[in-house]
């Protein structure tokens, strides 16, 4: 069958969704994201700062401290050092893992010990920390070092005589429980550089000095103005969104927005099915039901209706209709009195 190129062409670039890529490296991506609405990309954003997952220490089991530094400000130091998290999906959490409390599928296992014998200060590194083989591959859990020197984040330092031993447990989790887990250090977000929407209420101190104060953003050569002569449009939505993603190098930055979109898909596809388009609400839904929806409510609450424990509906748990006194107030026993 014929049909126009040029038409199709367009038909992509108009209805779906665009990504241009500007500049990209291991820990840094600009990109620009167009022809979505602005609740989807501000969507990404948040999704790509909180709810993409990766690998953190979580516990602590410290066996020596003499430094000078608490116990919990080492344990919270040690969370802060981003852990090497590629192939994340191999790992599960520790809540959704069958092992009784920790194993190599969902944990990394960390060790640490360090003395100063010197009168020198002794300083101790990411470097220092030593992984366990006991995990799901062999890269996982490895302290992220990208200083020149190769010696990662500072943990603590030691006098002569001072001595620091303790265990750490890396879990798998996301920055919705706790920053420690964010794959991300900032994330730029920005669009409508000329503010043609009047999104932003800019102040200002002088109005001949506005351009001073609110100088334009790189972004601003990408777009046009609107012009002064030209009426406001009040339905005008913004449709080209710029981002700058900056990560912290356990995961890389490209695999964080290809992590961002994954866990928006589930989202959708969490909500259609709780919409009810699975094949599960087509005849398998097993919740509550209303009494009119059992059999078209025939022969409920019947004398041979039975309960959930197995006795008859007018007989009660201890063997009959009789009550434990007898004969009642109210008439015969077993007989209910009402005539």
């Amino acid at each position: 069958m014929e049909y126009d190129t040029m038409m199709d062409g367009d038909f992509k670039e108009d209805f779906g969704p665009k990504i241009q890529v500007s500049a990209a490296d291991e820990l840094h991506v600009d990109f620009e994201l167009s022809n979505v609405d602005l609740s989807l990309a501000n969507g990404l954003r948040r999704v790509m700062h909180a709810e993409v997952p990766t690998v953190a220490i979580d516990l602590v089991d410290i066996e020596v401290n003499t430094s000078v530094l608490a116990d919990e400000f080492v344990a919270h130091r040690l969370g802060l050092i981003p852990l090497n998290s590629s192939h994340i999906d191999q790992l599960n959490y520790s809540r959704d893992c069958d092992c009784d409390q920790l194993c190599e599928r969902c944990s990394v296992i960390l060790d640490l010990h360090a003395k100063c014998t010197s009168d020198d200060i002794m300083k101790v590194y990411a470097r220092d920390l030593t992984v366990r083989n006991e995990r799901v591959n062999n890269t996982i859990g490895n302290p992220v070092i990208t200083d020149p020197d190769g010696l990662g984040s500072l943990i603590c330092k030691l006098r002569k005589g001072q001595e620091i031993k303790l265990t750490c447990t890396a879990k798998k989790g996301i920055a919705k429980e706790h920053a420690k887990w964010s794959p991300v250090a900032a994330i730029g977000f920005e669009y409508d550089p000329h503010n043609n929407l009047h999104h932003l209420d800019l102040w200002y101190e002088d109005i001949n000095k506005i351009q001073e104060e609110w100088p334009k953003s790189k972004y601003a050569e990408l777009e046009e103005p609107r012009p002064k002569d030209e009426d406001f449009d009040f339905d005008a939505v913004p449709s080209r969104f710029y981002f700058e993603v900056e990560g912290i190098g356990n995961i890389s930055s490209d695999a964080i927005i290809l992590e961002g979109v994954k866990e928006i898909q589930r989202k959708l596809a969490g909500l259609i099915h709780g919409l009810g388009e699975s094949d599960g609400m087509n005849g398998d839904y097993d919740g509550p039901r209303s009494p009119d929806a059992m059999d078209g409510g025939a022969n409920y609450m019947d004398q041979g209706y039975s309960t959930p424990y197995g006795n008859p509906g007018a007989a009660s748990a201890w063997g009959g209709g009789a009550t434990a006194y007898g004969t009642t107030p109210y008439g015969n026993s077993g007989s209910s009195g009402w005539s």
